[in-house]
C-alpha cells in the first residue's frame, strides 16, 4: 500500500475525458446511480424516516445530491470530492435539493469532519477511484454516528481491469480489490454486515462485453469473479 500512495503523489488518478462525460450523462443516471440506490435501499436494514446528515463520498457532477435529498430527507448533505473543480460541477443541484449542501474539496483517506457527526457514508462507485482505501474506510468508520449506516456500491477488480475500461477510464489499477476483499476490508474495520445486506449483482453494464454476449444468446459462467458489490453495514457502537 505505501508503494501505491508514493505512485500516486496528487492521491488520487484523474479521470479522462470520456470518463467524466459518461458520469455526466443520462446513462450514469438513470442506469447505474439510481438502479443502484434502488438496490442498496433494499439492503438497509429497519430504515429510517430520516438521515439528517449525509456523507456523499466523491460527489462527482452533484447527481448523487439529488436522489439522497429525495430518498433521505437530510438536513445536510455533505459533499466531499478531491477535485477542486467539484464546486462548479455540482451548483446546479445545490439550487434544488431541499437540504443544505456543504462542498468539502478533501480526500477520503483524511476526512476533515468530527468523529460522529454523520448518519449515513455513500459510497457509490467511487472506492475504486482512492488509493490508501484502507484510511479511507477507517474515515468513513471513524465519522459515522453509532446506528449509522454505510452504502457502499463498488466494481471490482475484474471489471477495472477489464480492457474496455482499461481503456475509456482511469484508475489506480493495482489497488483495485475482489469483492471478497472489499467486504472483508469494510468488516475488518468494525462495520457489521448482514448476509442480506449484501448483494452482488450482475448488471449488462459491468460487464467487460457491456453484455453483448448475453443478447447473443452466450449465457455468462455460473462460477465467476464478480465485478459488483452492494452492501449497507452499521456502525453498531
Amino acid at each position: 500500500m505505501k508503494e501505491s500512495i508514493k505512485k500516486y503523489p496528487l492521491g488520487w488518478v484523474p479521470e479522462s475525458t470520456f470518463g467524466n462525460w459518461f458520469l455526466n450523462s443520462d446513462i450514469w443516471v438513470f442506469h447505474v446511480l439510481k438502479l443502484s440506490l434502488n438496490s442498496l435501499e433494499e439492503l438497509i436494514i429497519n430504515k429510517k424516516q430520516s438521515y439528517p446528515v449525509i456523507l456523499d463520498v466523491g460527489c462527482g457532477f452533484g447527481h448523487s445530491l439529488l436522489e439522497l435529498d429525495k430518498r433521505f430527507s437530510p438536513k445536510k448533505i455533505i459533499a466531499l470530492d478531491v477535485d477542486d473543480k467539484a464546486g462548479e460541477r455540482i451548483q446546479k443541484h445545490i439550487d434544488i435539493c431541499q437540504s443544505s449542501i456543504e462542498l468539502k474539496v478533501n480526500n477520503a483517506s483524511k476526512i476533515d469532519l468530527p468523529d460522529q457527526s454523520v448518519d449515513m457514508v455513500f459510497c457509490h462507485q467511487t472506492f475504486h477511484h482512492i488509493i490508501d482505501q484502507e484510511s479511507a474506510i477507517k474515515e468513513f468508520y471513524r465519522v459515522l454516528k453509532p446506528g449509522g449506516v454505510l452504502l457502499f456500491a463498488e466494481s471490482c477488480r475484474k471489471y477495472i481491469h477489464s480492457l474496455v475500461i482499461k481503456t475509456l477510464f482511469r484508475h489506480p489499477m493495482d489497488v483495485q480489490k475482489t469483492d471478497k476483499e472489499y467486504l472483508a476490508l469494510v468488516e475488518s474495520t468494525g462495520f457489521v454486515c448482514e448476509p442480506k445486506s449484501v448483494s452482488r449483482p450482475f448488471l449488462w453494464w459491468s460487464r467487460w462485453d457491456l453484455g453483448v454476449l448475453e443478447t447473443l444468446g452466450v449465457k455468462p459462467k455460473v462460477n465467476k469473479e464478480e465485478t459488483l458489490l452492494y452492501l449497507a453495514a452499521y456502525r453498531l457502537k
